[in-house]
């Protein structure tokens, strides 16, 4: 017995050394650490699904729901058809907007409206399209908007005059009057605009009944509406070169934010960094004190055994 012990004891204080270094020494991580999947859609940087990944302007917004993703926001929720992140844009579908096929109306769709701060990330591209169906005279389209005349024309090679040829016009019945009639017979019954126009559709504001938006595949040249590209293309940005979420991925780390859901941080396996995690890092209170009370804890028993193998 007496030559097991220190055999014993070499042993338990080879496996301490080896704890010790599992709690206390920070390991570094993949930085697929926040990426995931929804559907076929791929989840990354600077969008998450989980909280305290990803880029905080962007915290919030995407939710997976039967594998079906999709994006929150003041004006309603929206189906992520695509994230096209050489681009940098999301191609979005709300379910109230009209297309070529179907026509809705009942002043439900808002188009596209973030809250102001979320305002400096994202919005629809220059080349969106929205097409306002069946406004009333008094809407501010046309008494002035915002304090002067809005004339309805043609984006990107794309109008009303166009729309009106699409399927959805001869079921709905209505008479297609021409925006050269505007002045003669009151307001078209659809009124395309720019996004930059009217920062934001809310049809009830707008008092409108429905609502189309179409986007340009330009340098694609397409038929008709037919084969227009409908759905909000929305632009993002992370605002400057982010090169903070650059160094850390860059030094393995996965870029998020903490708690206070704006400052960035970089989570580096057990610890998180405030640069990269090259740094010393900042070990949140909560994982500290965990390490310290396992490492506690194993350090009593090895001593607690210690102590009654000498008696």
């Amino acid at each position: 017995m007496s030559k097991l012990l220190p055999t014993l004891q070499f042993n338990h204080i080879i496996i301490l050394s080896s704890v010790l270094a599992y709690l206390i020494i920070p390991s570094h991580c993949s930085n697929n650490t926040c990426r995931s999947y929804c559907g076929n859609i791929t989840i990354d940087y600077p969008f998450a699904l989980q909280y305290g990944c990803g880029h905080p302007g962007f915290r919030d917004l995407l939710f997976c729901i039967n594998n079906v993703l999709m994006f929150h926001i003041t004006s309603g929720s929206y189906r992520v058809l695509q994230i096209d992140y050489a681009y940098q844009a999301l191609t979005l579908h709300e379910p109230h907007m009209s297309t070529c096929e179907t026509i809705f109306l009942g002043t439900k769709g808002n188009g596209f409206s973030v809250e102001p701060w979320r305002a400096p990330y994202m919005n629809p591209t220059s080349d969106n399209i929205f097409m306002l169906i069946s406004c009333s005279p008094s809407s501010p389209l046309f008494q002035g908007f915002p304090g002067k005349h809005l004339p309805c024309r043609n984006v990107s090679g794309m109008g009303c005059e166009e729309y009106y040829g699409c399927p959805a016009w001869d079921m709905m019945g209505h008479k297609k009057i021409g925006s050269s009639s505007f002045f003669g017979s009151g307001p078209p019954e659809c009124c395309a605009v720019p996004y930059e126009a009217i920062k934001g559709i809310n049809l009830s504001k707008l008092e409108c009944e429905g609502y189309s938006s179409a986007y340009s595949v330009a340098p694609l040249k397409v038929d008709g509406p037919g084969d227009w590209a409908y759905g909000i293309r929305v632009r993002y940005s992370v605002q400057g070169s982010d090169e903070f979420c650059g160094a850390c991925q860059a030094t393995g780390g996965s870029c998020g934010y903490g708690s206070d859901g704006i400052r960035q941080v970089c989570m580096c396996g057990n610890f998180n960094s405030t640069s990269n995690c090259d740094s010393v890092g900042l070990v949140s209170s909560g994982a500290r004190s965990m390490k310290l009370k396992m490492f506690a804890g194993f350090l009593t028993y090895l001593l607690t055994w210690m102590t009654a193998s000498w008696i």
